[in-house]
């Protein structure tokens, strides 16, 4: 499963809390989905992110997921927070 896959890879940046949602059922019709590719929104919590800024903590999310974009993953929703933000 992509969500397994997904909690694997982003295991690399020490979460202390990691959601996944897979939203893909939401999108059946979409053009993104008859690709194959789903929609999922990820809350990843994780002391790696103190000090950076949104864009960097994204960067820091999409970056172990890269080859995955846009074959198996079409849309992905980001919440990366620290756990004192969490």
């Amino acid at each position: 499963m992509i969500a397994d896959e997904i909690r694997l890879r982003l295991a690399t940046l020490n979460p202390e809390n990691l959601e996944i949602f897979d939203d893909s059922a939401a999108h059946a019709g979409h053009a993104g989905a008859a690709s194959g590719g789903g929609h999922f929104e990820v809350t990843i919590v994780s002391a790696i992110f103190a000090g950076k800024k949104t864009l960097e903590r994204h960067r820091m999310v999409y970056q172990p997921l890269a080859d995955l974009i846009p074959s198996q993953i079409h849309a992905l929703s980001i919440r990366a927070l620290t756990p004192d933000e969490f």
